[in-house]
């Protein structure tokens, strides 16, 4: 019988010595190259170089040293086709039946912030790929690991002949292809954005497992949940779950809308979110005044929501947000006090997030059948605005703090969407109508006596005056819009009409 071989190339050296300590004991021949060859060595392990197989140097800075005809020919040989064996026989090939390799480490390299592009593209592994891809293609006859969580995997299915079953090497070359595509989709990314190029002609993005989920949005859908593999420290897939039951696949989704509106906020903020929209918002001068302020603005749709406050959580605002039955709590950080007061909640959710956003426009991607929608994330405000007063009365400082978050919050509720704010805080809240005037009533209504002296915001244009009309019946004293229909006029002058302040921002903030 033919010895066997394999070739060993890793920048992760996690967990190697004792793998091919294994392989050695099943008379399996090694070859290596560089710091991976030195290690073995040092282990006191028989290992030979690529060199010593190739005849060749390795040159060009160790550009080129794998990419050869005695490597790629034991890789690719299919041991069931004659001529194949008899082509790398006279070639005086040997086979390799296993080929262990991770590598160049371009995903660290790229997210180091003093990068250059010079280190940047040599951290490009040209070699390791190759080999991987050839030994995936001839799986059936090729073991190839790219994960050293595999190692286990393999030497507890390998017999006294160093023989892997086939399942085991087809996913492990399943592995591979997914392993060299992820590689290569980081790669294109970070030259797409180098080149200035924003929407290319072909999209290939990756993401990494971070858990399985038990369900979906019901249970009958299987579900998961991935994360980017470059991080942003201030979003829900990095959180870190301090307490509590495992996130489903709802209060992930629930989470990352809170999320994004407290991050809205400079000033202590507290947001209650359900199903995708907040419920309450509130500011204040701590986060227990915040938090106060935004239970007050819907004590009942509170109940089982996921609440988020951008200021750490101490004892005192624990002890009210144990009051009720909460699902998550997210924040920067929680006191001890508060910690202890909160655990004692067995499967209530405790999150911590780094709130320090730099508010990039990332790529958003929505799926649809059959395809994907791509958009910058609307990170746009009112500092990217020109406010335009259009009314003859012009809204008062007070006004305009409390249009101002407004604003911030209708930003945030799925449209058709209507806000009304006062005091710092929401006191009605219309989502998702069909029709403009439909979510301004449900927002009144919420409000009720307390919509006197209120202000309004709108996530679109007024395409008639009839919500101008609703909002002076509640008392709202001024509103803020995008402007743009065709009869804004009329929606100017029934403010006018019932002197109610009116700003126009230029921009609509849609929310589907």
């Amino acid at each position: 019988m033919t010895k066997k071989r394999a070739l060993i190339s890793v920048s992760n050296k996690e967990g190697l010595i004792p793998f091919v300590q294994a392989l050695v004991d099943h008379q399996v021949e090694i070859i290596s190259t560089g710091g991976t060859k030195k290690l073995i060595e040092d282990a006191g392990l028989p290992v030979l170089s690529v060199s010593d197989v190739t005849g060749f140097p390795e040159i060009l800075d160790g550009r080129v040293k794998t990419l050869h005809p005695a490597i790629h020919g034991g890789l690719l040989a299919v041991r069931g086709k004659a001529e194949h064996m008899d082509a790398i026989r006279e070639q005086s090939i040997g086979t390799i039946d296993f080929v262990v390799v991770n590598l160049y480490p371009f995903k660290e390299t790229i997210t180091k912030p003093d990068v250059t592009y010079e280190d940047a593209i040599e951290n490009i592994d040209i070699g390791g790929p190759s080999m991987l891809r050839s030994a995936a293609k001839n799986h059936q006859s090729v073991t190839v690991i790219c994960d050293p969580a595999d190692y286990s995997k393999v030497l507890e299915s390998l017999n006294d002949e160093a023989e892997v079953p086939f399942e085991i090497k087809q996913q492990l070359a399943a592995k591979v292809f997914r392993h060299t595509a992820a590689y290569d989709a980081l790669i294109a990314d970070y030259f797409t954005k180098e080149a200035g190029v924003v929407y290319p002609e072909k999209l290939t993005i990756t993401y990494e497992k971070k858990q399985d989920l038990r369900y979906g949005e019901n249970p009958h859908q299987k579900a998961a949940f991935y994360s980017a593999p470059i991080k942003n420290n201030s979003t829900i897939a990095v959180a870190h779950q301090l307490h509590g039951k495992a996130l489903s696949y709802n209060n992930i989704k629930d989470a990352d809308a809170a999320l994004g509106i407290v991050k809205e906020y400079d000033e202590p903020a507290v947001v209650a979110v359900k199903h995708m929209n907040p419920c309450g918002i509130g500011v204040g001068e701590t986060v227990k005044a915040a938090y106060e302020k935004a239970y007050e603005a819907d004590p009942v749709s509170i109940f089982g929501g996921i609440v988020a406050a951008n200021r750490e959580i101490d004892g005192e605002t624990a002890g009210l947000l144990s009051q009720i039955f909460l699902e998550i709590i997210i924040a920067p950080s929680f006191t001890e006090e508060a910690m202890d007061i909160l655990t004692q909640k067995k499967n209530i959710r405790l999150l911590t997030v780094d709130l320090n956003d730099d508010k990039q426009a990332v790529p958003q991607y929505t799926s649809v059948g059959g395809g994907l929608l791509v958009q910058d994330t609307d990170v746009k405000g009112l500092d990217d605005v020109e406010l335009q007063v259009v009314t003859d009365r012009k809204p008062t400082e007070k006004e305009l703090k409390d249009l101002s978050f407004a604003w911030k919050a209708v930003k945030h509720v799925k449209s058709n969407a209507i806000v009304l704010a006062k005091d710092d805080k929401t006191i009605g809240i219309g989502a998702g109508q069909m029709n403009r005037v439909g979510a301004a009533k449900i927002a009144i209504e919420q409000a009720g006596e307390n919509g006197k002296g209120s202000v309004m915001a709108s996530d679109a244009f007024f395409p008639m005056n009839d919500t101008v009309e609703e909002a002076a019946k509640a008392g709202v004293t001024a509103i803020i819009q995008p402007g743009g229909s065709i009869r804004d006029q009329e929606s100017i002058d029934k403010a006018n009409e019932y002197n109610i302040a009116m700003v126009f921002t230029g921009m609509r903030h849609f929310k589907h």
